[in-house]
């Protein structure tokens, strides 16, 4: 197995992180109202969520929205035989990016997760190019 493809398994499992953290992690003052997690009504609890539970929800569903993209891109660097050390590399510092971007999100840290962020996205761009290089 290369790394890229141990990075795509990897990756499948950051959003299961946040979500663990969404509902289970430490509630704030107006979160803590809410009580523990409802798993009859997730999508309800999970609205009046407040703080680090909040971001956490908001943080999942952006690390699921960014899976397609990075599968795709890790597919199409294979099929147009790019070296796969490149592949691997780019691959790693998607990971890297978005476990900083998660970071970021929980502590609340939005310019720094705007940057990590780009990082990320700019790594999948770049795998579609490096059959071409």
């Amino acid at each position: 197995m290369t790394t890229a493809y141990a990075c795509m398994i990897f990756a499948a499992f950051l959003p299961l992180i946040a979500a663990g953290l969404s509902k289970f992690g430490p509630a704030d003052e107006a979160s803590a109202k809410t009580g523990q997690y409802d798993n009859h009504y997730p999508r309800q609890w999970l609205a009046k969520q407040t703080g680090l539970r909040a971001r956490a929800y908001n943080a999942q569903a952006n690390t699921f929205e960014a899976l397609p993209f990075f599968y795709a891109g890790v597919i199409v660097a294979v099929l147009m035989q790019a070296p796969q050390a490149r592949i691997d590399t780019l691959a790693v510092i998607f990971i890297v990016a978005r476990l900083a971007y998660l970071a970021c999100y929980l502590a609340n840290w939005a310019a720094l997760r705007s940057i990590v962020w780009f990082i990320g996205f700019a790594s999948v761009v770049a795998l579609f190019f490096q059959g071409s290089i």
